[in-house]
Parts: structure tokens; C-alpha cells; sequence
């Protein structure tokens, strides 16, 4: 056969090969069809009527307000009419008794009408507020805390594997959670991650240690161990936690973001935690060896497995919304070791006033026991809390902490304290309550497109509920300025 023909005979060959190819895909892929249609085979394609999902009755529902204008910093504030809401207030006080605080500032900062407005009172948990801001403007909000493990391989053949926390104090005890904040981060998951890597290296047993170590050996701050003897509005600073330390005893919310009872904290979130992790990794087929103890990452290495928290403002919000005293003083801590300011509770304090210093906000009076508030010997003026609700109308950094606070009438511990319907989703607040402590502030979207803040300290009242109901009385009236 001479050249000609054999090539002749290859391309008719090829030619033959490709049009079985394509006829074999054809029917295949036709028949896949055909099989999907028929539910034989996996696929979107079915004869089948297609269930559609549908979403639950709301269990409460409020009508929004009516929706506002941009913010124009520049709108005044009827003195007037602020200064009879005032005079109602202080005529609600001469039956409540105690002393107090009260003031309404413009959005630019401007106080259009007060009452002792550079008194200080004990503020309660309104002193987060300042804590949120000084963290919010200096951190990187965006940021998220990981939990990680490392390997140490010994040279008499064992293996021992650290579990590092990073500050998550919201971690899960199963799979990480992506649609909730609180357990976003699962310590089934890391063990899930941590057990695949430890296979790859042929590995199935390990010795477990956690390193507690970020935030040194001081975790409790001042005036908190007094007031909280039952440990439910507390847990240590740690570097690692499950669900902020709450022991709930089988009766866990169903929402991991929505509660609120207090249950029992721990005192050792970060060894709890250790403790979960180690049950994960032997249900995922790792032997946990001996006892789970404290211990540090070995130098120069790297870690096998991590898992990340939500962002730093959802946390900031999980903390506003719910007062959470122990983010709240976490917080604080993060804020002193970005600023070098020392690893301590001290530091944390000392961090937040220079922080709100440098921002020129008033800080005459001003006594910061701690970063949360639950100390009875810190005290605040009216004026600081204004200064700080005026820099959350109009500052860019920092914003998280407006973000993050209670909207009156729909979530966090302002959502039972809407005293009007149609203010609805105006007000966002940060509540305050602390043995004879009641307290508010926040900031206001106005009716006619502006908007203001205020703040309300009542120390010492004869009747508590009288003063927080005066409040909200109060507060109500705020949008129709």
C-alpha cells in the first residue's frame, strides 16, 4: 500500500472513531436525561411536582414606622419640647425618687436640654457604650478570632497536639454554624479538620493540651467578683470558650443568638472547651491520651487545622444586644494588646479612656472600674454618654458600635421596651440595670428626617419599675422632636 492510501485509511479510521464517539455521547448523555426526568438518576430534571419551601408565621410581627430621610446632621432640635419632656420626666421622678441624669443633644452634638448633665451616676451596663466605641474605632472590625491545633511529633514517637484559642469565646460544640454568630466556629469541625490531618500523617493517637496563654494570668476585673457571687453574669476572659461560658443543662435555645435567662457560667471556659474539643476528636476516631492539661504551642510550628469566628462587629453586636459583661471585658483586653497597653484588666481600662480621650469625648467624672459596668463604684456623666451616641450618628469608624445596639421594640434587651408602635425601628439603645441602677441611651431617628441622642441615669429610686417605665415613657416621645 503506497503512502497515499495508507493515509487515505488513517483519516477515514479517525473519521469512523470520532463518529462513534459523538453518537456513544449523544446517547449517553440522552439517556442520562431521560433517567434524571424518570428520578432514576441524580439531577435537577423530574415529572415530580417540586415541594417549594415555605417560610414559618412570624410569631410577632410590629408595623414599621414610617421611613425617614437621610440623616441631616444639620436639623435643630425643638428646646422647647425637649425641655417639657424633661419637666415630665422630673415630675415622674418626684414619685420614683432617687437621683438622675437626663439629657437630649442635636444629631452635631449640641444639648438642646438636660437635667444634671455633668453629675456622674453609677451607669450600669450603659458604660459598654464606651468600651464598644473606644474598640470599635481602633480595632480592625472585620477581622475574625481563630481557633486552631498544632503538632508537635516527639522523637520517642508519640504525638501531641495543642489546641490554641485566639479569643473565640462564642464557639460551637458541633459543626461550624454559618447562618449564627454564636457558633460560627464549631469545635466539631476543627476536630473534623484536625482528625483528617492527623490520618494524612498516619497518625491515631494523641496527647491533647490547650493553650490559654493570650490573655496572661489576670482575668477577673475589679467590683465584678462582688456583685456576680453565683457566676451567671460572668466567665473569665479566655481565649477560647463554648457559647461565652453558659451552662445550660440541656435546656439550650433553640436560637444560639437569641435568649434571655442567665444561666450558670464557668470559671474555666477555656479547659471546658479543651474538654469538648477532645470528645469531637475521639467520636472522629483520634485515641486522647492521659488527661487534657494547659499547655503552649511549641515554636516554629504551624497549625494543621483552624476554624474562625464570626466577624468582630457581629461579635461587638452579639455583645451590646445581649449585655454580655464577659465580651464585653474581652473586648477591653483585645483593645489593650493593640494598643500595648498591658495584658490585664488594668490595661483594658486604661485602653478605653485613652482611646476616648484621644476622640474628645468628655470624660469629666468619669471613675471606669471595669469595661462592662457591673461595678457599683463606676461612675459617668450624662454628657460622656451623649458624646459618645453623637460620634455613632456620624462617625465612620467606630460604626459598629451603632450598629450593634438594641433597636426599641425588635432585638436585644431594648426589644420589650417600645411604649409606642409607631416609633418602631426608630431607636437604637443600650439598656442599663444594676441593683438600684436604671439606665438608657442611645440615638434617634427623628420624623422629620434628623435625628438626635440622649441619655437617662436613675440612680437610688424608691421604685425601679416606676423609673424604667418613666424611661420609656420618655424615650418614646424622642422620634416626633
Amino acid at each position: 500500500m503506497d503512502d497515499s492510501a495508507e493515509y487515505r485509511h488513517v483519516k477515514r479510521r479517525r473519521y469512523i472513531t470520532v463518529a462513534l464517539s459523538v453518537s456513544l455521547t449523544t446517547v449517553l448523555c440522552v439517556g442520562y436525561v431521560v433517567a434524571d426526568i424518570f428520578d432514576k438518576l441524580p439531577g435537577v430534571l423530574t415529572l415530580q411536582e417540586v415541594e417549594h419551601a415555605t417560610a414559618k408565621t412570624p410569631g410577632n410581627a410590629i408595623a414599621a414606622a414610617t421611613m425617614v430621610g437621610g440623616l441631616d446632621a444639620s436639623k435643630t432640635v425643638d428646646a422647647v419640647a425637649a425641655k417639657a419632656l424633661i419637666s415630665q420626666f422630673e415630675t415622674a421622678a418626684s414619685d420614683f425618687g432617687g437621683e438622675y441624669a437626663i439629657a437630649i443633644a442635636d444629631a452635631a452634638g449640641n444639648v438642646v436640654a438636660e437635667q444634671n448633665l455633668d453629675t456622674p451616676y453609677t451607669p450600669a451596663s450603659t458604660m459598654k457604650t464606651l468600651t464598644a466605641y473606644a474598640a470599635a474605632a481602633t480595632l480592625d472590625m472585620g477581622s475574625t478570632l481563630e481557633t486552631q491545633t498544632y503538632l508537635e511529633q516527639r522523637e520517642d514517637g508519640t504525638s501531641r497536639l495543642v489546641l490554641k484559642g485566639n479569643g473565640d469565646m462564642l464557639l460551637g460544640v458541633g459543626e461550624s454554624d454559618s447562618a449564627h454568630i454564636n457558633g460560627r466556629a464549631g469545635l466539631g469541625t476543627l476536630a473534623a479538620n484536625t482528625a483528617q490531618a492527623l490520618r494524612q500523617r498516619g497518625i491515631t493517637s494523641v496527647t491533647l493540651v490547650y493553650d490559654d496563654s493570650l490573655f496572661g494570668n489576670d482575668r477577673w476585673p475589679n467590683g465584678i467578683a462582688e456583685l456576680d457571687p453565683d457566676h451567671v453574669y460572668y466567665a473569665p476572659t479566655a481565649s477560647m470558650a463554648v457559647d461565652g461560658g453558659r451552662n445550660w443543662n440541656g435546656a439550650n435555645p433553640t436560637d444560639p443568638d437569641t435568649f434571655s435567662t442567665y444561666p450558670v457560667l464557668s470559671t474555666q471556659p477555656a479547659r471546658e472547651a479543651a474538654l469538648v474539643f477532645a470528645q469531637r476528636l475521639t467520636e472522629r476516631g483520634i485515641a486522647v491520651n492521659g488527661s487534657v492539661e494547659q499547655g503552649a504551642v511549641p515554636d516554629g510550628t504551624s497549625p494543621i487545622a483552624t476554624v474562625s469566628s464570626a466577624s468582630l462587629n457581629e461579635i461587638m453586636a452579639f455583645m451590646l444586644r445581649h449585655s454580655d459583661n464577659s465580651l464585653a471585658e474581652e473586648f477591653g483586653r483585645l483593645l489593650a494588646l493593640h494598643l500595648n497597653a498591658g495584658n490585664s484588666p488594668a490595661g483594658a481600662v486604661q485602653s478605653v479612656e485613652q482611646v476616648v480621650a484621644q476622640r474628645g469625648i468628655s470624660a469629666e467624672g468619669l471613675t471606669m472600674v471595669n469595661c462592662s459596668g457591673l461595678a457599683e463604684d463606676s461612675k459617668l456623666t450624662a454628657h460622656t454618654l451623649l458624646d459618645v451616641q453623637q460620634r455613632n450618628l456620624t462617625s465612620g469608624s467606630g460604626s459598629a458600635a451603632a450598629e450593634g445596639l438594641s433597636i426599641v421594640g425588635f432585638v436585644g434587651t431594648a426589644a420589650n421596651r417600645l411604649n409606642d408602635a409607631d416609633e418602631a425601628g426608630l431607636i437604637r439603645a443600650k439598656t442599663g440595670s444594676l441593683g438600684d441602677v436604671t439606665s438608657m441611651t442611645g440615638n434617634v431617628s427623628r420624623h422629620n428626617g434628623g435625628a438626635l441622642s440622649f441619655a437617662v441615669i436613675v440612680n437610688d429610686p424608691d421604685d425601679s419599675e416606676a423609673a424604667k417605665s418613666a424611661i420609656d415613657t420618655f424615650v418614646a416621645a424622642l422620634p416626633k422632636l
